[in-house]
């Protein structure tokens, strides 16, 4: 079985121009999202999509001989920036209640992964009433977790930071793990989102392993998206600073987290393996998404992270199937 940890959710465009009312009138025309039916979204999901290469978003899983995928929000729509609070907490109901009627319908091919409230406007605390919600009512796997919530306009608290304590206890408490990946990003950063996930994404890792958090929390669970940022190809930049405070191994630290593969390179991939380890990697695309371009070089999509991971020839049977399957399983308790 290939279970992919990394996906989003298809939608109507109903949603979305919902959306566009929400951020025009601010809430003062209500906040009530449209009624989608099981046939709209169940469209969306099997129609030929120009922005996945003109190919549905099923036919791409299947064409990549995924089973299932985990899903969330797309995060560049999650709008956390935005004000007042009640447009980005009425969104990412919606969303989620999208994602769950998603997985209603195509149960044996997609979990949930919710999208958390993230304003600013509110305390920590308050966003973790989203995430028992899809967590206990709706049979979501996970969450994500937005480093910035600011997207851009200001500098958030690092995770490292006790602001984030209120959403760590809920996690372990819950028993699911966070999915570290960031969301829009605003002026005045000099960035696109693609970037800023990356960036964002690198922070985050440095901040959790420079801190008490996972000390503090010894059973939270975090996955880093997008093979870790930077963090896993410049270890050799933070060793030597731990080894001179007597902290230990770097890579031991990078160990307490776990880390997915959307790399759309072989050798970036196989690096990522080899630093952290098979058993500290998920399988994960980000299918349909930005990789869902045609490769000229190859013909294949550039998402078809399988043929990369296929491709890498050390793996032993055993290490495939744990990346593809076992460690998601367990995991996420699938």
């Amino acid at each position: 079985m290939i279970i992919d940890v990394h996906g989003h959710v298809t939608a109507p465009d109903s949603l979305y121009v919902w959306k566009s009312g929400l951020l025009s009138h601010r809430g003062a025309h209500g906040v009530r999202p449209p009624s989608v039916s099981d046939d709209q979204l169940r469209e969306a999901w099997q129609a030929p999509n120009p922005s996945f290469g003109h190919v549905s978003h099923l036919d791409h899983l299947d064409e990549a001989g995924i089973d299932i995928q985990l899903i969330s929000p797309r995060p560049y729509q999650m709008m956390h920036s935005e004000q007042p609070a009640r447009i980005v907490t009425a969104f990412t109901e919606a969303v989620n209640d999208a994602i769950h009627q998603s997985v209603q319908l195509f149960p044996d091919r997609l979990r949930g992964i919710a999208g958390l409230p993230q304003t600013p406007e509110t305390d920590v605390a308050e966003w973790t009433k989203e995430l028992r919600r899809t967590v206990t009512d709706l049979g979501f796997v996970g969450a994500l977790l937005n480093p910035d919530p600011y997207e851009g306009t200001r500098t958030p608290p690092a995770l490292g930071d006790r602001y984030w304590y209120p959403l760590y206890e809920a996690l372990c408490e819950l028993d699911v793990p966070a999915v570290i990946h960031s969301a829009g990003c605003r002026p005045p950063t000099r960035e696109p989102y693609s970037l800023h996930f990356i960036q964002e994404e690198t922070v985050a890792v440095w901040s959790l392993l420079s801190s008490s958090v996972l000390t503090d929390f010894p059973d939270l669970k975090i996955v880093v998206s997008h093979g870790g940022g930077a963090i896993p190809y410049q270890v050799g930049r933070f060793q030597p600073d731990l080894v001179r405070s007597g902290g230990g191994s770097y890579v031991d630290r990078l160990r307490r987290l776990w880390f997915d593969t959307c790399l759309y390179t072989q050798d970036a991939i196989e690096l990522l393996i080899r630093t952290v380890g098979v058993d500290r990697c998920l399988f994960g695309t980000e299918k349909p998404g930005t990789g869902s371009q045609i490769n000229p070089a190859t013909g294949g999509w550039f998402d078809d992270i399988h043929t990369l991971v296929d491709g890498i020839e050390w793996l032993s049977d055993g290490d495939r199937e744990a990346l593809y399957e076992k460690n998601a399983v367990s995991l996420f308790r699938i």
